[in-house]
C-alpha cells in the first residue's frame, strides 16, 4: 500500500480527552475516531489490526473444534425473560421497542439466543459435544465509558458456547477453551495470565479471566512470577485428548484477580521473591455454568437410555476491540506504538528518503514490489515530505521494520533496515534487503508453537 493513496490521518498533538497511552496513540496514529461517548469508528489502519486479531481468534477456535456461526445484534426480550435475566441484567442493557411495540434489546451477550438455537435443532446425546461461536458487535451502556476502546459501549467480541451431556464432559470442554486461549494470546504477542475470577451476571462457579499486566489496568492482580514464563501448548495439542494436566499445570501457581484473592493463601503459596502485585487488563474470560440457562429454557436432549437430560453449558469470551489497546499498553515507547509482527497492520514500511528523485523512486518502487511478492505485508512511504517526518510517522504507527533507501545509499548499493522494537539498524546490500526482511519477519508471525 502506497501511503500517498492510503487514508492514515495521524495527529501531531495528543488529544486532551485521552487519559491513557493506548487511547492517545490510537487517536494519534489514526486507528480510531470517536463518534459519541464510548462509540468509535475503526479507521483503515486500526481495522487492519482488528482483522488480524480476528483471524488469529478464528484459527485457534477452529483448531479447538469450535464451529463458527453468526447471531443478530438485536435480540427478543422474550428469550431473556425466559432465562430470568431481562430485569436482572441492569441498566447496562440497551432496551428498545420496534414499530410493533415488541420489546427488543441490543445484545450485551448471547447465552439466551445460542440456547434457543441449540434446543431447536439438537435433540440427541449423539450430537454432543458441541461448541458454537461467533464474532459480533455488542453493546453495554457503561455508566462511564473511558480509555477509548478499552472500556467502550459498543465493542467487537468473540463468544463461544459449549454444550455437553454432564459436568465431567462440560469441564473437559472448558479445558479445551482454556488451552485455546493460551495459544490465542501468545500468537498476538501477549502474555495473558489465567486468573481465578468472579462469574458476575453470567453465572456459574468456575471462571478464569485472562489478564495482561499493565499499569493502567482496571483490575488488581496477585500472581506467581513464574506464570510469566510458562511454555505455551503446541499447535499439535490433541484437543480430543485429556487436557487436564495442562490446565492443572497453569492453575497450580497462584494467580487471582483482586476480588478473588485470599491474601493469606497468596502469601503462603508464593515465596516473597516470586510475588507479583500489579494492575492488569482483562482481555477474555471463560465460564462453566452448568444448567443455569439450559434448565429454565428447557435445552434437553435424549440420553442413551431415552430419558431427557438437561445439557451443561459454558461460555467463553474474548474482547477483540479491547485487545488492541491492551497490546499497545504492553508494547510502546516514547515515540509511539511497537506492534508485534503477528498483529501489525503492516509488517514493514519502505521509506523513500527522496521521493521525486527518479532513480530513488525507481529503486524504492522495485523494493516495494519485491517485498510484496515475497509475501511481506508492506507499506510504502512515497510522500514528498522531509525524511524526519517519515521517520516520526513510521515510529508513531509502529510498523515493526523500516526499509530505508535514499540517493546516498543507492549510489553505494546499500539499504538500511531499522528494527522498531530495539532501534537497531542494519546496513546491507540492496539486493539482499528483502530476503533479510523476510528472515526477520517469518519467525515472528507465530503461526506455530
Amino acid at each position: 500500500m502506497r501511503l500517498t493513496r492510503y487514508f492514515l490521518p495521524v495527529l501531531k498533538e495528543t488529544p486532551k480527552e485521552a487519559e491513557i497511552i493506548s487511547h492517545q496513540l490510537m487517536l494519534r496514529a489514526g486507528l480510531i475516531k470517536q463518534q459519541a461517548a464510548g462509540s468509535y469508528s475503526w479507521l483503515p489502519y486500526g481495522y487492519r489490526v482488528l482483522m488480524k486479531i480476528q483471524r488469529i481468534v478464528e484459527e485457534e477456535q477452529n483448531r479447538s473444534g469450535a464451529i463458527e456461526l453468526l447471531m443478530p445484534t438485536l435480540q427478543s426480550a422474550d428469550l431473556w425473560r425466559e432465562s430470568g435475566r431481562y430485569e436482572a441484567y441492569g441498566k447496562e442493557m440497551l432496551r428498545i421497542r420496534d414499530r410493533h411495540e415488541r420489546d427488543m434489546l441490543y445484545g450485551p451477550t448471547n447465552e439466551e439466543m445460542i440456547t434457543d438455537i441449540f434446543r431447536t435443532y439438537v435433540k440427541s446425546y449423539k450430537d454432543l459435544p458441541l461448541n458454537l461461536y461467533h464474532i459480533q458487535w455488542k453493546f453495554r451502556d457503561e455508566v462511564r465509558p473511558r480509555f477509548g476502546t478499552m472500556r467502550s459501549r459498543e465493542f467487537l467480541m468473540k463468544d463461544a458456547y459449549s454444550f455437553d451431556l454432564d459436568k465431567e464432559r462440560a469441564v473437559a470442554a472448558y479445558n479445551r477453551m482454556f488451552v485455546a486461549y493460551l495459544r490465542t494470546y501468545w500468537r498476538m504477542g501477549l502474555t495473558a495470565i489465567p486468573m481465578r475470577a468472579e462469574t458476575g451476571p453470567i453465572g456459574g462457579d468456575l471462571s478464569h479471566e485472562f489478564i495482561v499486566l499493565a499499569d493502567t489496568g482496571e483490575s488488581g492482580v496477585f500472581c506467581h512470577a513464574d506464570m510469566l514464563d510458562k511454555p505455551i501448548p503446541s499447535i499439535d495439542t490433541d484437543y480430543d485428548g485429556d487436557l487436564t494436566p495442562i490446565v492443572k499445570d497453569w492453575t497450580s501457581l497462584y494467580a487471582a484477580t483482586e476480588d478473588m484473592a485470599d491474601m493469606a493463601e497468596y502469601e503462603a503459596a508464593v515465596p516473597a521473591e516470586k510475588r507479583i502485585s500489579a494492575r492488569g487488563i482483562e482481555v477474555g474470560q471463560t465460564f462453566y455454568f452448568g444448567t443455569k440457562y439450559s434448565a429454565p429454557m428447557k435445552a434437553n436432549v435424549a440420553g442413551s437410555d431415552g430419558q431427557e437430560v438437561t445439557v451443561h453449558m459454558g461460555s467463553y469470551g474474548i474482547g477483540l476491540t479491547r485487545i488492541v489497546p491492551a497490546i499497545i499498553e504492553a508494547s510502546h515507547d516514547e515515540n509511539g506504538i511497537v506492534w508485534p509482527v503477528s498483529v501489525a497492520p503492516f509488517e514493514a514500511v519502505v521509506i523513500n528518503l527522496k521521493a521525486g528523485d527518479a532513480e530513488t523512486d525507481a529503486a524504492c518502487d522495485s523494493l516495494y514490489a519485491e517485498a510484496g511478492a515475497a509475501g511481506i505485508d508492506v507499506l510504502y512511504d512515497d510522500r514528498e515530505v522531509a525524511a524526519g517526518g517519515k521517520f516520526a510517522t513510521a515510529d508513531l504507527i509502529g510498523v515493526p521494520y523500516q526499509l530505508i533507501l535514499g540517493p546516498r545509499g543507492l549510489k553505494e548499493g546499500q539499504a538500511e533496515i531499522k528494527h522498531r522494537r530495539t532501534g537497531e539498524r542494519e546496513t546491507l546490500p540492496i539486493a539482499s534487503a528483502v530476503s533479510r526482511l523476510k528472515a526477520l519477519i517469518e519467525p515472528q508471525r507465530r503461526d506455530k508453537a
